[in-house]
Parts: C-alpha cells; sequence; structure tokens
C-alpha cells in the first residue's frame, strides 16, 4: 500500500493532483462536507455552552469506511482540502471522523493545482488551523439557531412550510424594498434638447446644459431658435487616462459574468470550480486582489510577447474589503500564457473572461483627448455643449473592457471639428424630446452581490448559496417581464419650422430581474416588526465582523454566539406569544353585483382573491393570482377579471375548447388535451384560431415524442427527458438498459410493465393508494376488540415491544 494518502473534497480535483504525485501518494476524495449538524432537531446543546452535534450523513458512511481502511494503513494523511474556512472546517471533520492522531497527519493548502504549488505545499505543511475552523463552526450553529427558532414562528403565523436565515432573509429585505422603491416612484416627464451642429462639411452632436418641466418651456425655447445665430464659445481641450480594473475576486468575477455572459451566480461558480480543480485557473473563492510575484512576472512575459512592452504596466492591488477572510490570490490563470481553456464551451467563455481581466490588469492605462465645445444658446447662461474623445493609445482596452449596470444614455465617443473660439455654426436641426425619470432599477444577480458586498454582509463562499436559497424557497423569481407601450412627445426645429410628433416606445421590459413574490414580501414584513435587529444590514455586517474575529483568534466562539442568543430567544418567545397571525389580508372594494366584499390575501395554496366572508353563510369563491400579479397593488377590476376563467372558446373537431388557470398558470383543454397558453398571450382575449393554432402544436409535440403507440391499448412507448420509456395509463416505467426502444413489440412492453416498479409522482400517489387501500383490508379482517380498562396499558406495552425492535 502507498505510504501517504492524500484526502481532498472532490474526485476530479483527486485525479488531477495524482497525476503530479509519485506512487507513494494514494489521492482520495471526501465528496465535500463528512460530517454535518444533524437534520433531526437542533443539533445544538444550549445549555452545554452551544455544543454542536455532528453527525456523518448515511450516504457518507461508505466514503468514510473507505478512508478510514486507507488511513489506517498509511504513514501519513495529508489533508489538502480548500484554504477558506469551509476547507479548513472539513479537513478537522475529516481527521475527527478518521479517529486521525496528530503526530502522521499534515494539513496542507494551495490556490493553484499546478505540480509547483502541489509540491511546495507538501513542502511546506502546517495543523489545523482551529481559530478558522471555530469561525466556519459559528456561522453554522448562529445560523441553525436562527432558522430553527424563527420557522416554527413562521408556519404558525403566516403558512406552513416557510423558513427563515440571517443572511437570506436580508437579501429579501433588499428585493422587497427596491420593489416598494419602484412602487412609491413618481414617474415625471421633462424634455431634453439635442442638435446637430454643422462646421462646413462636418457635422456634431450636442447637447443644452439646461432641461425643461414643461411642453410650453421648451416650445418657448425653439421658437426663440428658429431666428438664433450659433457661434464657438469656448473650446477645453484636456488629455483624459483609463486605468484598468483590479483582477477578479468572487463578487466581481460572478458581476462580470453575469453582465458578459449572462451567467448566474451558481452558474459561475460552478464553472470557476471545474476550471479550478481541472488545474486551470487559481482559487475561486477569494476576496483578495492580490497577484503573487510569479504571476505578475507570467503576465509581464505574456503581454510582451503578445502586444509588445509599451503595453505593460506592473501593478499590485490591495484589497479594499476590511473582512477579508482569506489570505490567498485573485482568481487568475494559472498559466497566463493560455489564452484559451476549458472543457465546453461554457468553461471556455468564463476562462477567458478571467484571463483577459487578469492580463489587462498588469496592462498599461489607455490615453485619451477629450474635447468639449461650448456653444452659446439664445437664453443667457444655457449652452450646448458637445463632447468628444479620440482614444491616442488603447493600452489595456485593446483586451478587454469592464461592464457596468447602469445605462449610459450615450456614448460621448464622437470625433469632433477643428474649431476655433467664435467660429459660426450652422443649427441642421435642434429637437427637444420628452423623456422620463427612471425608478431604481431592480436588482439582478449581479447587482445584489454587488449590494450585499457593499453592506458586508456575507462573504465569498456565501453569495452563490444565499441567491439560490431565496429564489428555491419561492420568495424571489428571477424573470422576464414584458414593458408596457407609453407615448412621448417631440418638438423639432428644422429649416427654419417647428414640427411636433407624437411616438410609441416600450418601457419597463425586464429580463432577469429579481421580483419579490407575495408570500417573500409577507414574510419579509413579518420579520422586520418582530425582528428588526436581526433583518438589520448594520447588524448582519457586525455578524460577519464577529467571525473574522474568530478567524483571527481575536474573539471566542461560544461568547460570540452567547451574546447573541440570549435576546434573540427572548424576542423569539415574545414574538410567539403576542403576535398576531398574518395573511397580508387587502379589502378592494365589493362585488358589483352581490355587494360582497373583495379581498387579496396569501392563501393555504399561495397568493388570491376571495369573495364573500368565510363566515357567510354561503361559502366565499377563490381565484389564484396571475403570473405577475401581486396582492400588494391589484386592482379591484383585474381581481374580478380572475373569477371569469375557465371560458368556453368554441368547438374544434366537434370538441369544445376552454381557457383556464390553474397552478402554472392558464392553459387550453381540449377533450383530453392541456396546453399551456404562450407568454404573451391573454387568456381573457384569446380567439378560436389562436386556440387552435396551440392545440395543433401541442399535437405535433406529442407525436415527435412517440415511438411506439399500440392500438386498442393505452400503452405508449416515448422519448423522453433522460431517454425512452414507458407509458401505461397514468404510470410510467424504464425500459431495461441496453434495450432498443424502436424493436419493442407489445408483449415485449407488457412483460416489462409486469417485472418492473412504475417511477413518477403518479407511481407514489398509486403506492399510497395502495398502502391505504390494505391497512382498511387488514384492519376490516382484524375482529373487533372490546373496550375496556387496559387498553391504554396494552397500547403502551406495543409500542415498547416496537421501539425495541427499531
Amino acid at each position: 500500500m502507498p505510504k501517504n494518502l492524500v484526502i481532498v473534497e472532490s474526485p476530479a480535483k483527486a485525479k488531477t493532483i495524482e497525476n503530479y504525485l509519485g506512487k507513494d501518494y494514494v489521492v482520495k476524495s471526501s465528496f465535500g462536507h463528512v460530517r454535518d449538524l444533524s437534520e433531526k432537531g437542533l443539533s445544538v446543546d444550549i445549555a452545554n455552552h452551544f455544543a454542536p452535534e455532528y453527525v456523518i450523513p448515511s450516504e457518507k458512511k461508505k466514503v468514510i469506511a473507505e478512508l478510514k481502511k486507507l488511513a489506517k494503513s498509511a504513514d501519513c494523511v495529508w489533508l489538502a482540502s480548500d484554504e477558506d474556512r469551509e476547507g479548513e472546517a472539513i479537513a478537522w471533520h475529516l481527521a475527527e471522523a478518521l479517529d486521525l492522531k496528530e503526530e502522521n497527519t499534515r494539513r496542507i493548502v494551495f490556490n493553484e493545482i499546478t505540480k509547483s504549488a502541489i509540491l511546495k505545499a507538501i513542502e511546506n505543511p502546517r495543523g489545523i488551523d482551529y481559530n478558522l475552523v471555530n469561525a466556519q463552526q459559528a456561522r453554522r450553529i448562529l445560523d441553525r439557531l436562527v432558522g430553527y427558532e424563527l420557522s416554527p414562528i413562521l408556519w404558525k403565523k403566516i403558512k406552513p412550510s416557510l423558513s427563515a436565515g440571517r443572511v437570506q432573509s436580508v437579501a429579501v429585505r433588499l428585493i422587497v424594498e427596491r420593489e416598494r422603491e419602484r412602487s412609491a416612484f413618481q414617474i415625471q416627464s421633462y424634455y431634453r434638447v439635442t442638435a446637430v451642429f454643422q462646421s462646413e462639411n462636418k457635422s456634431f452632436k450636442a447637447e443644452l446644459s439646461q432641461k425643461f418641466s414643461t411642453r410650453k418651456e421648451a416650445l418657448n425655447f425653439l421658437n426663440t431658435c428658429l431666428t438664433a445665430s450659433f457661434s464657438v464659445s469656448q473650446i477645453e481641450q484636456k488629455p483624459g487616462v483609463k486605468s484598468p480594473s483590479a483582477p477578479f475576486t468572487t463578487s466581481t468575477l460572478q458581476q462580470e459574468a453575469s453582465r458578459k455572459l449572462g451567467y448566474s451566480v451558481a452558474r459561475t461558480m460552478q464553472l470557476a470550480q471545474r476550471l479550478y480543480e481541472s488545474g486551470k485557473i487559481t482559487y475561486m473563492r477569494t476576496d483578495s486582489v492580490h497577484m503573487s510575484d510569479f504571476a505578475l512576472q507570467s503576465a509581464e512575459q505574456a503581454i510582451y510577447q503578445l502586444f509588445g512592452k509599451q503595453y505593460h504596466k506592473r501593478r499590485q492591488y490591495t484589497t479594499k474589503s476590511k473582512g477579508a477572510q482569506e489570505a490567498h490570490e485573485c482568481i487568475r490563470p494559472v498559466d497566463m500564457s493560455v489564452s484559451a481553456a476549458g472543457a465546453d464551451n461554457a468553461e471556455t467563455k468564463l476562462y477567458d473572461l478571467i484571463w483577459k481581466r487578469s492580463i489587462a490588469s498588469q496592462m498599461a492605462d489607455a490615453q485619451l483627448e477629450k474635447t468639449q465645445i461650448s456653444i452659446l444658446s439664445p437664453v443667457p447662461q444655457t449652452y450646448f455643449i458637445a463632447r468628444g474623445e479620440v482614444l491616442t493609445f488603447d493600452g489595456f482596452l485593446k483586451v478587454y473592457m469592464e461592464s457596468s449596470d447602469d445605462d449610459e444614455e450615450e456614448s460621448s465617443e464622437q470625433h469632433l471639428p477643428a474649431l476655433k473660439q467664435g467660429d459660426a455654426l450652422q443649427a441642421n436641426a435642434i429637437t427637444a424630446t420628452e423623456r422620463f425619470t427612471m425608478p431604481p432599477a431592480r436588482y439582478t444577480e449581479a447587482s445584489l452581490v454587488k449590494k450585499l458586498e457593499e453592506l458586508g454582509i456575507g462573504r465569498p463562499s456565501t453569495y452563490a448559496p444565499t441567491i439560490s436559497t431565496i429564489q428555491n424557497r419561492g420568495y424571489v423569481v428571477k424573470e422576464e417581464r414584458p414593458g408596457t407601450t407609453r407615448s412621448y412627445h417631440v418638438i423639432s426645429c428644422v429649416n427654419g419650422t417647428l414640427k411636433e410628433d407624437m411616438y410609441n416606445e416600450t418601457t419597463g421590459a425586464e429580463k432577469n430581474k429579481l421580483f419579490p413574490t407575495d408570500i417573500g414580501a409577507l414574510v419579509n414584513d413579518f420579520l422586520v416588526d418582530n425582528f428588526k435587529e436581526i433583518l438589520d444590514f448594520h447588524f448582519t455586517a457586525n455578524v460577519e465582523k464577529e467571525f473574522d474575529e474568530i478567524a483571527t483568534g481575536n474573539l471566542k466562539w461560544v461568547e460570540m454566539i452567547e451574546s447573541f442568543y440570549k435576546p434573540f430567544h427572548h424576542i423569539v418567545d415574545n414574538t410567539e406569544k403576542h403576535s398576531s397571525r398574518v395573511t397580508g389580508k387587502r379589502e378592494l372594494g365589493v362585488h358589483p353585483a352581490t355587494r360582497k366584499p373583495v379581498y387579496a390575501l396569501i392563501g393555504r395554496y399561495g397568493p388570491m382573491i376571495q369573495i364573500g366572508q368565510v363566515e357567510d353563510e354561503e361559502k366565499p369563491q377563490y381565484a389564484s393570482l396571475r403570473k405577475g400579479q401581486s396582492i400588494e397593488n391589484i386592482s379591484l377590476e383585474e381581481a374580478l377579471d380572475l373569477f371569469k376563467l375557465p371560458r368556453k372558446v368554441g368547438v374544434f373537431e366537434d370538441k369544445e375548447i376552454t381557457i383556464g388557470i390553474g397552478r402554472f398558470g392558464p392553459y387550453i383543454k381540449h377533450d383530453t388535451l392541456f396546453a399551456s397558453i404562450p407568454a404573451g398571450l391573454d387568456p381573457m382575449t384569446i380567439t378560436i384560431e389562436q386556440a387552435i393554432d396551440i392545440i395543433i402544436q401541442k399535437r405535433e409535440a406529442v407525436s415527435n415524442r412517440v415511438i411506439h403507440n399500440f392500438e386498442g391499448t393505452d400503452i405508449q412507448v416515448l422519448k423522453g427527458r433522460f431517454g425512452p420509456y414507458i407509458s401505461f395509463g397514468k404510470l410510467n416505467y424504464r425500459i431495461p438498459k441496453g434495450t432498443n426502444a424502436e424493436s419493442l413489440t407489445l408483449e415485449e412492453v407488457q412483460a416489462i410493465i409486469v417485472n418492473s416498479q412504475p417511477t413518477g409522482r403518479s407511481a407514489k400517489k398509486d403506492a399510497s393508494a395502495k398502502n391505504a387501500s390494505d391497512k382498511k383490508k387488514k384492519a376490516a379482517k382484524k375482529p373487533a376488540k372490546k373496550t375496556t380498562q387496559s387498553k391504554t396499558p396494552a397500547v403502551k406495552k406495543t409500542a415498547a415491544k416496537t421501539s425495541k425492535k427499531q
């Protein structure tokens, strides 16, 4: 057996490292964490200084057994998990679970998977850093305490199956508050005046320094321009410089990959993990922008070779984040001379982004020549301003330009003609265009990460899980939403005449933006009302700083948890006793025909409209809200429209077409066929022709899935997402591996059905129904017992026996 056992987190990482080490080393994977707090109960002994109760999950017992066997026969065990707090905790859990002895256990860390980095780590081992372990442990325990105590209150006061968390609840609060800022925002119109001037054969654009609040003001100004003459009042020229951005940290990579590539935060981290484990980039969870001397030299050589000496400028960036927890490098390519890498297109694109940002960070500034021309307008103290810039040396822009979340109205990169003060100009056109003030933008995943980082909430390892969690729990949705049409007014002054026109534009269209759901808003309001401190941005940021203090050994984790838990638990008790149940119920008005009140509220199955009172003799009517509707702003008219479904559209092939709305949105029903209504079509206005088109498209989609349709039976062989399968009634059956689905006969299919178990939700329901039926049959066969005083003890005795067997 090999003398050395090296344990890493992932099999991909193990494979790469094993190639670098000799025959004396065997590299195995722990497949992530090997111990955690039990899912059953709190698993934290509050009375015993918050001692955690760790368990090895059932799916990890086989892994631990194999590692234990290898560890016993090895002379030395090397714990090579990642170098952040999470990785340090994994190393400690492995040492505990495997009963490793300190004298033959080594902890090694590296921030890139290269032969030189691995060998250097082997030469410089250390012990487990218990400060880092305690910082991770404190986070895990604190988050368990918060979730375990808050979630049951939400079940009682709002609805079952809800959950709350320390960081996720703050993230939801940011999104809810941004949506309400937008709802409260009063859009105002104004007029922006632009002009096209000409000097000899060269034309250029300029904008008036003043904006007008009303059409009348804009019209008056343009009237004065009809007979005005224009000339150059002032020319300012000065050199400009653009400098490159620092190399990537976790948060800036997530932001830029979202802007440039459209990747979600979770997707970016998955791809970065794969690039790291295959030895292409350095460790991807970091808030450091530092670059090693070796990397700086490697970047210099690459820039000299690709672009020339004049494009290089050595730079060492410093980390701005006060709570930076990792002392390793930025995210950069392991080999700066490799400009393309990745196992697939998605990996290649991300690697390209990382390479360009890293190389650009070591390149020279871009040199610009900026020019501003002021042109006196007919109104005193107002000028038309023309801005232009010429790129005299591209520098780092040859490789990379950082994106922005802000939408720029217009670029200033126009080439201006050679002019001097006093030169006369001709106004080809002057236009006043009605524009509108904009509410604050909704968050994207990238801008939410940026905001969390600005507030000091979360750390590199927590951004992606936080954003995934708030979406998975239904508090936030990431959606595309269509805009609305609005009119705007344009007044033009051309060739000495004024002209007014009205145009239409689409406004408010959103792509991949984060929207709070009704249940997310309701949970947020309840938590803010009752747990204001927990939801406070500064409080959450201070908790993160305390974790940092624990990581550096300046604070004991038990003391930190104690100072948090006592006041928190008191608030939990008080809230449970004195707060009322909330539904977000809002009265919209009364039904015009029945005069019954109409409410918007959160019900057992989500947001809905209720007509009538629960106490009324006649039961209330209910309707679910459509996608994009909210109980916070739905109108009475919109609410009443929901009760117009299902509606009959017409007849097709002697069968009625009905439009309804279900749990997953509006649909068309024709005979036994159900088809979802595409986004953009209003179920209230769909015509018979549109409905027939949707039905035909659905039929074609279904027929393309059919491999076999056995006549006279309800058995089909279909193409599925994970390969061919058998459909029999409402049940599905897997086709054995290696079987040619296209050549199956009816008899062979029937044999598969008889000899295998069905799969899917319908199968589970069928099994549950069968179990219930079997229990009823067994119960019916048993003789009825007489009710006597000894019944209760007899039941207890049986329960005790059952427990003993288990």
